[in-house]
């Protein structure tokens, strides 16, 4: 997701955001784990995600 639509979303929203990425992240690590993950990009992508997320989580506590 583009840290501009990131930016659209209401804190709720990006809380929640965060939780399903962070629980996407677990899931992907499991498949690997088992062998059942087959494309590996995935978890790459789904990590970069979560960092846009909590960057924008970051930057919205510091502007208050």
């Amino acid at each position: 997701m583009k840290p501009e639509k990131l930016r659209q979303l209401m804190d709720e929203e990006l809380d929640a955001r965060v939780r399903e990425l962070r629980d996407q992240i677990f899931n992907l690590k499991v498949k690997h784990s088992t062998g059942q993950l087959e494309n590996l990009a995935s978890l790459g992508v789904t990590r970069h995600d979560l960092a846009r997320a909590l960057t924008v989580k970051s930057e919205r506590s510091r502007m208050r």
